[in-house]
């Protein structure tokens, strides 16, 4: 799916109305540019791409591939209050975020009421341009004990994609439901203490 995005440059120090966003348009080597974009238009479109998706972004100056960088938002409001752009070599490497989706059903969670715990959302990787993709797949259906865990490592990825997050790092795992937590730390058992000796004090002569 391809997504497109018109921005017009901006004047510096140039006041914006609340249905315009102020941006940035930037790339390794290329001229840094001030930008003005409608809000609507990118919110509806960040809904969908968000950062790991390329967008078309035209600006003036012809179409150029690009994905968004940062998004700074307004504390009081939550809303979106600044955009940076970054624009793609197409035939050099980036770095993305890339939204994880959970997949398939544990026989754990089905048949035993074991809960999962995600421990990532997403994952940094390192690929071309054109290799991005929307989501990586984590199939669940693999766990099938509560000792069982997924690490980074274990995924799936799609080709062109190398990690760069710690490969190591756990992205799920299995809780157990609380009640046999509560009967596991019942039938734990209780340590005992030995009781300190007496101490005797010694008769004065």
């Amino acid at each position: 799916m391809e997504f497109k995005l018109s921005a017009q440059k901006r004047a510096p120090k140039e006041k914006l109305d609340r249905d315009h966003l102020p941006a940035v348009i930037y790339g390794r080597g290329l001229e840094t540019h001030s930008l003005t974009l409608k809000k609507i238009e990118f919110e509806k479109i960040f809904d969908m791409a968000g950062e790991s998706n390329l967008i078309n972004l035209d600006f003036g100056e012809g179409v150029v591939k690009v994905l968004v960088k940062d998004v700074q938002r307004d504390v009081l409001k939550d809303t979106i209050s600044h955009v940076d752009f970054y624009q793609v070599n197409m035939k050099e490497k980036v770095t993305a975020s890339i939204p994880l989706h959970f997949i398939g059903e544990s026989k754990v969670v089905r048949e035993q009421g074991g809960m999962l715990n995600r421990e990532l959302d997403e994952i940094e990787v390192e690929c071309l341009p054109g290799d991005l993709v929307d989501h990586i797949d984590v199939d669940i259906s693999v766990l099938e004990s509560f000792d069982d865990v997924i690490k980074i490592s274990n995924l799936n990825l799609p080709k062109g994609l190398e990690v760069v997050s710690e490969t190591d790092d756990v992205v799920v795992t299995l809780i157990k439901p609380k009640e046999e937590e509560e009967e596991a730390l019942a039938e734990a058992p209780v340590e005992e203490v030995a009781p300190a000796p007496e101490q005797v004090e010694p008769k004065k002569e």
